[in-house]
């Protein structure tokens, strides 16, 4: 198999089971791989993943053992409920990372979502940030933010845990921070960081660069340009320049 190397069985295999051996009618690596499957096709609980599983049997059952069926879905929920978080995080982190680097995604989305209807019976809603690859529409990773607090100190927690290399990081105005910045830069990537209104004087100092350059026509500034050609609709030749060094986060 030509992509053996990323298989889920090699990053989770190393999982601990939580059943003791005489209770363990499903194999652990099956039900993982049942239920990656079926949140990836749209499943929102563990009736819809034991659904799935059983209309794809035959289907799963061409790389998986299965050696008594697709499990209830009372099963899946004792199991995962039983699972180490940290440890399975640590599994899939590892996994993801695989695939990234052997698919080559270049570009990462930074972004936070508060998990819906995580607020009810009183507790406070649970607020993630993730890391999408957008090209391949894979999720690389996710950080619960803390209570009280925000996405800000979440970021450089879920970017320690990417392989940024080569890659173009994307992230709104609420990780437009010094230090976020340089973690991507010494992890290999690039960023594209927005700045609002809400940072004045960030943005001052930006527009300011750029009409700096401009009024000099960008000579003695290092800077990257490209161009794109539209022949229809009347548009003509685009040129679009930008400074590659600006002295806010170099």
């Amino acid at each position: 198999m030509a992509h053996s190397h990323l298989t889920i069985k090699k990053y989770f295999r190393k999982l601990k089971d939580p059943r003791i051996r005489r209770r363990r009618k499903h194999l652990l690596l099956d039900m993982i791989a049942i239920t990656i499957c079926g949140v990836i096709c749209g499943c929102n609980d563990w009736q819809q993943i034991a659904t799935f599983g059983r209309r794809r049997h035959a289907w799963l059952q061409r790389f998986l053992h299965l050696p008594n069926g697709i499990p209830a879905h009372d099963t899946f929920e004792r199991v995962f409920d039983r699972l180490n978080p940290e440890a399975f995080q640590t599994c899939f982190h590892e996994w993801m990372g695989a695939l990234h680097e052997a698919l080559g995604l270049s570009q990462i989305a930074i972004d936070g979502k508060t998990l819906r209807g995580s607020g009810a019976g009183g507790l406070k809603a649970l607020h993630l940030v993730s890391a999408w690859a957008t090209a391949n529409s894979i999720s690389l990773g996710q950080i619960a933010v803390e209570e009280k607090s925000n996405e800000i100190p979440a970021i450089p927690k879920l970017l320690a845990l990417l392989d940024l290399e080569c890659a173009l990081v994307t992230i709104d105005a609420m990780g437009c921070q010094k230090e976020i910045a340089a973690t991507i830069v010494a992890g290999g990537g690039d960023y594209v960081l927005t700045v609002k209104d809400n940072q004045p004087t960030l943005l001052a100092d930006i527009q300011a660069c750029f009409a700096k350059a401009e009024a000099q026509s960008f000579v003695g500034v290092e800077h990257d340009s490209y161009q794109t050609e539209d022949c229809g609709h009347g548009q003509g030749l685009r040129i679009k320049v930008y400074p590659r060094y600006c002295p806010v986060f170099g």
